[in-house]
């Protein structure tokens, strides 16, 4: 089994968030036990395995992601390496000169598609996440460390979105990992608005996810198809750019599109090697 460590949502090494890639090439998913100890072998916050599909369907590809822990509906970061990973071995889709290629995944949340840009850079296509405004959920400030100003639901997507008071408070969280845990959610997503109106980023996020494996995600495609909507809304814009604000930082670059969002990026391959056991 080959495997890469591909960071994603990011054009420089040792930065963004890294995913562990698998392209099989069987026309079978191999054990869930066998995949879930390779996740927790890469000990990264996601690790995609992908195998090819009979040509003629709705995908190109089936696409898993694992955490170290558990195996999970969505993940963009992942998703975005996947595509890289496919990118670099010449197996995009052929769609059009200027679009450049693209790869249709069938995944646990519906076929999701990759755009290659000229340009280097990947969008993916993922379902919008609406966010519903719901009561601070018991233990949320004590847990982060930090007041919460309003909190929402994400649908399916599992996640607790909570708004702090700015950019600085966001960045100098220090969350009670333990605590977080308890929380009846996957994840705890924590935003604010650019404290620099003439930032580069329009708003920054952290995201939390000790309950599924992961203490703390360098950068979450998914969240940004919640913070899309919510950020989309505030500010009157449909394009956005999203700063993840964890020691490794990330940039996402988002459009809402009615109930879609494009999420784009770039990725950069640290390693190349394979599975020996």
């Amino acid at each position: 089994m080959r495997i890469r460590i591909i960071d994603a949502f990011t054009d420089r090494p040792f930065s963004g968030n890294p995913a562990g890639v698998c392209l099989l090439d069987g026309d079978t998913w191999p054990d869930d036990a066998r995949m879930r100890q390779v996740a927790a072998e890469l000990n990264l916050s996601e690790t995609a395995f992908a195998r090819p599909l009979p040509p003629g369907g709705d995908a190109d590809w089936g696409l898993r992601w694992f955490t170290p822990a558990v195996e999970v509906d969505l993940c963009g970061h992942a998703t975005l390496a996947t595509a890289h990973a496919l990118r670099s071995d010449g197996l995009l889709r052929e769609s059009g000169e200027d679009a450049g290629g693209g790869v249709r995944f069938a995944t646990r949340s519906g076929v999701l598609t990759a755009q290659a840009a000229p340009d280097g850079g990947l969008t993916l296509d993922f379902p919008a996440s609406p966010v519903v405004p719901v009561p601070v959920p018991a233990g949320t400030a004590e847990a982060l460390g930090a007041a919460v100003t309003a909190a929402y639901g994400t649908g399916p997507l599992g996640d607790l979105l909570v708004e702090v008071a700015d950019e600085r408070t966001v960045r100098a969280l220090e969350p009670d990992l333990a605590a977080v845990a308890r929380l009846e959610t996957r994840g705890v997503v924590v935003t604010a608005a650019a404290e620099d109106p003439a930032a580069a980023h329009d708003f920054v996020s952290r995201f939390f996810g000790p309950a599924v494996g992961v203490p703390e995600d360098p950068v979450t495609g998914s969240a940004h198809t919640a913070l899309a909507p919510l950020w989309s809304a505030r500010l009157g814009r449909s394009d956005l750019t999203g700063l993840q604000v964890s020691p490794r930082s990330g940039v996402v670059r988002t459009r809402l599109r009615s109930d879609r969002v494009l999420l784009s990026g770039h990725a950069v391959t640290v390693l190349d090697g394979v599975l020996r056991v």
